[in-house]
């Protein structure tokens, strides 16, 4: 159901956006950087995550680590990841394939400045196979994600 609900997405919001399917898992930002022939950085990938009493999405770049005093000023509560059967009863995606498209729950998305680092990003398409390909600013209008900076990077730790 999951990779239908971001087909059905990207055929109503963007139609000249793609789905790929690699038919190999791509549910690690390490498998879907070898699968895609990208470098890791460039994989987008979503945390879920229950902010106080809310639950928000955050996609990153692969490399980036979330940091937790970041986030706690940017969202005013520390973060915590959502358990994996949270996880997809809210999102409507199974771990591995979560991504803010064609969502079961609407939900706020971040996009963190991290992203801003590549001409393109690839975030998961609803599947441990699937993803994406788009402009991290158009990953943020089509999702009506808010920017934000509460990632740091390797070359930062």
């Amino acid at each position: 159901m999951s990779e239908e609900t971001v087909r059905a997405f990207f055929s109503t919001h963007a139609p000249d956006v793609p789905v790929i399917d690699q038919g190999v898992s791509t549910a690690t930002v390490a498998e879907a950087a070898e699968a895609l022939g990208v470098i890791p950085a460039r994989i987008a990938k979503t945390l879920s995550l229950r902010i106080g009493d809310e639950v928000a999405l955050v996609v990153a770049r692969g490399d980036a680590r979330l940091n937790n005093g970041k986030a706690k000023a940017a969202l005013g509560a520390k973060p915590r990841m959502l358990d994996r059967e949270e996880v997809e009863e809210l999102t409507g995606h199974p771990v591995g394939g979560v991504c803010p498209f064609g969502l079961a729950t609407p939900l706020p998305v971040y996009c963190d400045i991290s992203l801003r680092d590549f001409d393109t990003v690839f975030p998961a398409a609803g599947s441990r196979t699937t993803s994406v390909e788009l402009r991290p600013e158009r990953l943020a209008e089509l999702t009506g994600a808010k920017w934000i900076d509460i990632c740091t990077l390797p070359e930062e730790s």
